[in-house]
């Protein structure tokens, strides 16, 4: 029994995280490309939640890419890589994992503020201000993700450089374990609150507005909750197991092997749901602003008339 951690692991990297990675940046690719050219190419006239969104889809876009990194070196139980390239790739992934919810909250903070002021009088609700909630929003998640890369360094220094190590497996396990735990309430639960709160709030708003017009404005709420929700069930399991797989290291425990190795297949497991949002969020765009669905198919009209013109 003792033997177990030596299979359970090695076959969920190769037959489980590979083909997943693999399948989640290929879809993920696509359509957050598709998102990103959209914006550049299509969309005259951007708006506060254009500039969160197109911050967003960036993000993902550069994420695929590590997961496609990340499944290839599965597949092959590669044990020599470019030690500066582990680093790169762990900085992208989990910057990308915290971002992402931040991002969505003040996507869903702009939708709230645009019900209560729909003129866009709320200075948040300007482009400028926009750009500068963007730009503190990579800083701040940065400065989040900083201790994480002074742990991977010291992590390929000690087993030299050998292991690219998740972050579930490097360290200290007392200092990475709180280290976990405060990323997990500063970087996903208190985000998370937020996108709910906002949601709260618009409701609030709404029911008034409703009983006044006698009109329905359900719409941004649902998409908002849907959010939220979205984040709740994929990022919960990850954030769960990460924390449990860094507890079952502690010295103290004294567990078993196999115990071990358990653990660790479950924060395996959960991992490819974690990072599913960055497939999922191209849904967002369409949904969140009208504007930018309507520039894309008058760009493809236009696209299918070139084509179908006789020459």
């Amino acid at each position: 029994m003792e033997n177990c951690s030596s299979v359970v692991t090695p076959l969920l990297e190769k037959y489980y995280l590979s083909p997943m990675y693999g399948l989640e940046s290929a879809i993920g690719f696509i359509g957050n490309l598709v998102v990103v050219l959209g914006y550049i190419f299509c969309l005259p006239a951007w708006k506060s939640t254009n500039v969160y969104l197109f911050n967003l889809s960036v993000s993902d876009l550069v994420f695929m890419c590590t997961l496609a990194w990340l499944s290839y070196n599965y597949a092959h139980n590669l044990k020599k890589f470019n030690s500066s390239l582990c680093v790169m790739n762990r900085y992208i992934l989990h910057v990308n994992l915290y971002s992402s919810i931040l991002f969505m909250m003040w996507v869903s903070v702009d939708r709230f503020l645009l019900i209560c002021h729909p003129h866009r009088q709320h200075i948040l609700l300007t482009l400028k201000a926009a750009i500068i909630i963007s730009i503190l929003n990579w800083i701040w998640v940065t400065v989040q993700i900083a201790p994480l890369m002074f742990f991977i360094i010291q992590e390929l220094e000690r087993n030299g450089r050998k292991v690219c190590s998740d972050f579930g497996s490097m360290g200290d396990p007392r200092v990475t374990l709180i280290y976990s735990i405060v990323l997990t309430i500063t970087g996903y639960v208190i985000p998370l609150t937020g996108l709910f709160l906002a949601s709260q709030k618009m409701v609030s708003v709404l029911v008034k507005r409703q009983e006044v017009l006698g009109t329905s404005f359900q719409r941004p709420v649902r998409i908002v909750r849907i959010a939220a929700i979205m984040f709740l069930v994929l990022y919960t399991p990850l954030h769960v197991t990460r924390i449990v797989r860094l507890a079952s290291r502690l010295p103290e425990l004294n567990l078993s092997r196999c115990i071990l190795d358990y653990i660790n297949g479950a924060y395996i497991l959960s991992r490819p749901f974690g990072f599913a949002h960055s497939v999922i969020n191209p849904v967002f765009y369409f949904l969140m602003t009208d504007s930018f669905k309507e520039a894309l198919q008058d760009k493809w009209r236009k696209i299918k008339r070139m084509i179908m013109r006789p020459s």
